[in-house]
């Protein structure tokens, strides 16, 4: 059975609740992924995806040079332990209606997972 472990991602991208959209969406650009963590000071606070830059800025026309990470983020954050299985994570996915979670427990934060990272295994026919 595969689990989250195996799959998650372990290096956090966060960018910081005021900072701008734009800022983030380059953020994304540069690193090619999909999603960022977002931290007021050192708590993390939300997760702000592609989704919802096109869905909150662009689609409004809004200048993503003047919008706050923090007003289009999504929040609270969902989470899972590391030792879950795939199935777990996607149906707590579904209950929840988010992409990604936040691995770990109440006191350490240890990854990503996504559900790109769900894929995974179906490419290499491990399930």
């Amino acid at each position: 059975m595969v689990r989250v472990e195996q799959l998650m991602t372990k290096e956090l991208a966060c960018v910081e609740f005021t900072q701008a959209v734009s800022v983030a969406a380059n953020l994304m650009r540069i690193r090619n992924i999909g999603s960022l963590l977002v931290k007021r000071g050192e708590e993390l606070v939300g997760i702000v995806t592609e989704s919802d830059i096109v869905k909150k800025v662009v689609a409004f026309h809004f200048p993503s040079e003047y919008v706050q990470v923090g007003a289009i983020m999504s929040s609270p954050l969902v989470s899972i332990e590391e030792s879950e299985t795939v199935f777990e994570a996607a149906g707590i996915m579904q209950a929840a209606h988010t992409r990604h979670l936040l691995v770990g427990n109440e006191t350490q934060v240890l990854g990503i997972l996504s559900v790109r990272d769900l894929l995974a295994p179906v490419a290499k026919d491990e399930l």
